[in-house]
């Protein structure tokens, strides 16, 4: 089977295909391939391919699941069955009810895969749970039919609130009150329109932010924040006790930041929510940074990489011992760099083990440990128990300070591989920091076999994004000359409905990757200054953080506005 991440419904329908001889791992590999090249789904490839039909697969899906693929005829769907799952579940889960006993009911799901839906619908429901096989868009046409968005618009949700939701005072309130106004129907629906519209725009963060005389909510959306329609100042606190409530964070303490977390299903997807409150003068602010898994892909071939780059990348890490760092500011994708690393890694034969904080992606076959400093679980005690494993490759979240960057390196000298980020500007900078912390020079030119630095700059709108030709005063910006670029012309977004007038729509990484060779062991040796580092890798081929990202204009991805807001010469 592929090295290249994949689902859990891809990972059984591949096995089901080869096992009962309807396509092979190569025509698979080739599926999966255009399937992440177009961002379309496996199966819909599967179907274009003519490697099976849709009823077909669904046929051995609910085969295999010991289950039946039935058709869902509305029409004799009761109202008495309609009644017997509320909106919020038939929509959570992606089910219609089609048959019930005293004892049980018949479900038709639109993803049977997940191993945890009958535990929760039986919780749920309070009645056994037989989950059969549907056609999707059937289930979807059915939901529309039986089960509506009852949602509303935020501006619909907030004149209700006007209506039914008196104006009160809750800076006094105690723990009964703002748990009370938490629960209010219209704050709860109101939360829930905020949440679904952050998944929907594919915003990495949501900011609730009390001032003097207004509440502020502001969506992060490819780095950059925009700010919805205010709501009136009074909801705050009720809408940040419903974020805390949902969270499990104490409602009653405003006087310390707190953080929690939030596991949610939005569209029938798993959501988690990051939670992090702060008292400031007027009220909590809060933010709650979005991991959206059907959004990121585990894979260094999606990470958008030069080709040279994922192989020499892929080199390092199936190295026996050493330290991989990955560098760049919070927000620059540092984490999922790893994880596409460690999918890689991740065999029955290597025991890997990972300390972060917190833990972002739960992945098969990895033991990951998050850290909690209020229990004293810190890096470098994570990092020494880990010593006692028995590991082969581990992962350590950040390297903070000279106690977790020391048993980083006596591990790699006891035989261990070990991935790690630091906060540097660019690559070569890494060697600075660690000696800036302590660290022998020595030590590291010994450990550290390569260094990747990275940004995540905003792409073109491919809706409105026209070309020009860049004046010189652009060009002498860039660092770069008209006959470098060799006449080809620049891009840049007009501003459409599509990418909110903005002229992006979605991010793309730039990377300089910078390989520890015996030249630069000596120069490290010899403590030289990080610019002779710098310059010594180029020489040996490393194209810096400003030449990607120039590239990257050059292929109409970005804009030279971009490049230059990121990156250094």
């Amino acid at each position: 089977m592929s090295q290249i991440d994949i689902s859990a419904d891809v990972s059984m329908i591949w096995n089901l295909l080869v096992s009962r001889g309807r396509a092979t791992d190569e025509q698979l590999e080739e599926v999966l391939d255009e399937s992440i090249r177009n961002g379309i789904s496996f199966q819909r490839v599967l179907y274009n391919y003519e490697i099976i039909d849709e009823d077909s697969l669904l046929q051995l899906i609910a085969e295999d699941l010991g289950t039946e693929f039935v058709e869902i005829r509305t029409g004799e769907i009761s109202e008495e069955l309609i009644e017997l799952i509320s909106t919020d579940v038939a929509r959570t889960y992606g089910i219609i009810p089609v048959k019930q006993t005293e004892e049980t009911v018949t479900l038709v799901a639109d993803n049977p895969f997940d191993p945890r839906l009958i535990d929760e619908l039986h919780f749920v429901l309070n009645r056994e749970c037989i989950i059969q096989v549907g056609r999707p868009r059937d289930v979807e046409e059915a939901l529309d039919l039986f089960y509506p968005e009852k949602g509303g618009s935020i501006r619909e949700v907030l004149d209700e609130i006007k209506s039914m939701h008196k104006e009160e005072d809750l800076s006094d309130a105690d723990e009964a009150e703002l748990e009370r106004a938490a629960n209010d129907a219209p704050i709860v629906r109101f939360v829930n329109i905020i949440l679904q519209q952050a998944i929907k725009d594919q915003a990495s963060d949501i900011h609730f932010e009390p001032f003097v005389d207004e509440f502020r909510i502001r969506y992060r959306i490819d780095g950059a924040l925009y700010e919805m329609a205010p709501p009136p100042k009074h909801l705050a606190i009720p809408v940040i006790s419903r974020i805390k409530v949902m969270s499990g964070l104490n409602i009653a303490e405003r006087r310390l930041p707190q953080d929690g977390r939030i596991e949610l299903r939005i569209n029938r997807k798993p959501i988690d929510l990051r939670v992090s409150t702060l008292p400031t003068r007027y009220g909590e602010s809060v933010v709650l940074r979005v991991l959206d898994r059907s959004v990121v892909s585990l894979s260094l071939d999606n990470l958008g990489m030069r080709p040279e780059m994922t192989k020499e990348i892929r080199r390092l890490i199936k190295q026996p011992n050493g330290i991989f760092l990955v560098t760049g500011p919070t927000g620059c994708g540092k984490t999922t760099t790893l994880y596409s690393g460690l999918r890689e890694i991740n065999t029955l034969e290597d025991k890997l083990l990972t300390a972060e904080d917190p833990v972002e992606y739960d992945i098969e076959g990895i033991l990951q440990l998050p850290i909690s400093e209020g229990i004293g679980m810190t890096f470098p005690r994570a990092l020494r128990a880990f010593l006692r494993q028995d590991p082969d490759r581990i992962m350590v979240g950040e390297i903070r300070d000279v106690e977790t960057a020391s048993i980083a390196i006596q591990a790699s000298l006891t035989g261990h591989l070990v991935l790690s980020t630091l906060h540097t500007n660019d690559a070569a900078g890494a060697v600075t920091r660690l000696i800036d912390m302590g660290i022998e020079p020595f030590l590291i030119s010994s450990t550290v076999i390569g260094v990747l630095a990275q940004r995540l700059i905003r792409r073109c709108c491919n809706n409105c994004k026209t070309a020009y030709i860049p004046d010189d005063r652009e060009l002498r910006l860039l660092g770069v000359t008209r006959e470098e670029i060799g006449g080809k012309p620049f891009y840049r977004g007009g501003g459409c409905e599509t990418c909110n007038g903005s002229g992006y729509r979605g991010r793309v990484g730039i990377f300089e990757l910078l390989h520890v060779s015996e030249a630069i062991q000596g120069m490290i040796n010899r403590r030289m200054p990080t610019q002779d580092i710098k310059r010594q890798a180029i020489e040996e081929g490393m194209l810096t953080l400003r030449q990607d990202g120039i590239q990257q204009v050059l292929q109409g991805v970005s804009t030279a506005a971009e490049v230059l807001q990121y990156t250094m010469l």
